[in-house]
């Protein structure tokens, strides 16, 4: 069940109306409601995979009260990886065992050693990077004792399990929403109103943006031996907002719809493409994900409190690790690769946290630096992309190679529905937008707020006609 979809736009209306008008009563009842469509709305993905979730929450469930009941320290440590090590295997087992046994055997093949890998036929169960690391987060809190185990089986369950989070985002921390589902929560109409808002500003990102964009950036990515470099260069640019009006829409739509029943969820985007360097664009992008392997991988290892070369090290483990946990292929690993190298002369200059204030530009020299280090940035953004997009390695080097030596900056038509020169005075208005409110956090407030929610409405109906692009990007993670 997409949220782009009619059945999501039946399935919402009637899981609201429960939850306020039939179980209001208590906190318990709204819950097991919120449990309930949360479970069928994981259904409609495939049901088989249910038992995974179901799995999944038990375990941590009860390790986590075993770690906190341990009366050593061999116990506790028994429970705790225990749970690692099975959270862990479940999404080996599903997500990377064909690639490691497929690269494996190309290694043998490469050394003379004649060998066929044993794939298992199976497809990966959809969200199931997100509640596993909800999931390990919690037990990991447990065993440092920076919370207390949940003792409310129900309770812990719509932590894993709740709907608008459980297959895309964000990950969220038990240490900031359980504590918000074991209180009664009471009809907020300001903050169902910004729900809505945000609803259909993330609607706006993903119909009207991504789904448009999505069309030109397969065309020149799947097509890019015959594309000229300014084709190409619009195609990274292209699948860059395709990405981003994606799972940022996403994000929206998935805050705003918990909004609807009470609940606020992290943020997970902030303005990315406006970032001065590649630093704060990783403060502002995916910062659920960020932040999660900042405090259970990076810090963990040492973070930047050691010398240079574990600082080196610690830099690329968690890049790495980030980009291969977005999918089992190499490309994903060169990706984050590439990210460590943008990130490593910052970190190696103590120059990492220079850009953690938000900005207003005025007319003078330094407004001109902001600018420069902004296209900079998001123009290295988009060659790590032409990674993440491309089927295979060679195909990245290709892709770019030829931007450098075909040297005709020519604007080539597509035979799509649109022409460039349309898609190119869309992402022009919707960067202005973004700009706009760049230091706001609900996307439609202030002045005028009900005609930018008529101009976003009227936008979702025209570009939702011609889109046939409904699935998120980020439901293969």
């Amino acid at each position: 069940m997409f949220f782009n979809s009619l059945a999501f736009a039946v399935f919402l209306p009637i899981v609201f109306f429960l939850y306020w008008f039939v179980f209001n009563k208590t906190k318990s009842s709204q819950n097991a409601l919120l449990i309930v469509a949360s479970y069928y709305f994981y259904s409609c993905w495939d049901w088989r995979f249910l038992f995974l979730l179901v799995f999944s929450t038990f375990l941590d469930y009860y390790t986590g009260i075993q770690i906190e009941k341990g009366k050593t320290e061999r116990i506790r440590k028994f429970w705790f990886w225990l749970s690692i090590l099975v959270n862990l295997g479940f999404l080996g087992i599903f997500k990377y065992y064909n690639f490691f046994a497929a690269s494996f055997t190309e290694l043998l093949n490469s050394v003379g050693i004649q060998a066929s890998p044993i794939l298992l036929n199976v497809i990966l169960p959809v969200g199931i990077s997100f509640y596993t690391f909800h999931g390990l987060s919690y037990v990991i809190d447990i065993y440092y004792k920076r919370i207390k185990a949940e003792y409310n089986f129900v309770d812990y369950s719509l932590f894993v399990s709740y709907f608008p989070l459980l297959v895309a985002g964000p990950i969220e921390r038990a240490t900031h929403l359980l504590p918000q589902v074991k209180v009664k929560r009471e009809f907020n109409f300001e903050m169902a109103k910004e729900g809505i808002y945000q609803i259909i500003w993330g609607l706006v990102k993903k119909v009207v943006i991504a789904d448009t964009c999505a069309t030109y950036a397969n065309a020149i990515f799947d097509n890019y031996t015959s594309m000229n470099t300014f084709s190409l260069i619009l195609g990274a640019i292209y699948f860059a907002f395709q990405i981003y009006g994606d799972f940022s829409g996403y994000s929206d739509i998935a805050l705003g719809v918990s909004k609807l029943f009470g609940l606020d969820l992290l943020r997970n985007f902030n303005y990315p493409y406006f970032s001065r360097d590649i630093a704060e664009f990783w403060r502002r992008w995916h910062i659920s994900l960020s932040s999660w392997f900042r405090d259970y991988l990076y810090i963990p290892l040492g973070g930047s409190k050691g010398g240079i070369w574990m600082k080196i090290r610690n830099t690329f483990i968690i890049f790495v690790v980030s980009g291969f946990w977005h999918g089992a292929n190499w490309t994903y690993l060169v990706w984050g690769f590439i990210n460590a190298v943008y990130f490593l002369p910052l970190l190696l200059s103590n120059s990492n946290r220079n850009n953690i204030d938000s900005f207003r530009l005025k007319y003078n020299f330094d407004s001109v630096k902001v600018i420069m280090s902004i296209l900079y940035t998001f123009s290295l953004t988009c060659i790590a992309w032409v990674f993440f997009r491309s089927r295979t390695i060679t195909d990245a080097v290709l892709y770019l190679k030829r931007i450098i030596t075909n040297r005709d900056i020519s604007l080539q038509y597509l035979s799509n529905e649109r022409y460039n020169y349309e898609l190119l005075l869309m992402i022009g208005l919707f960067v202005l937008v973004e700009w706009n409110n760049r230091n706001k956090i609900e996307p439609i407030s202030g002045k005028r707020s009900m005609l930018k929610l008529t101009l976003a409405i009227a936008a979702i109906m025209v570009f939702g006609t011609f889109s046939d692009y409904k699935e998120f990007i980020y439901f293969q993670f």
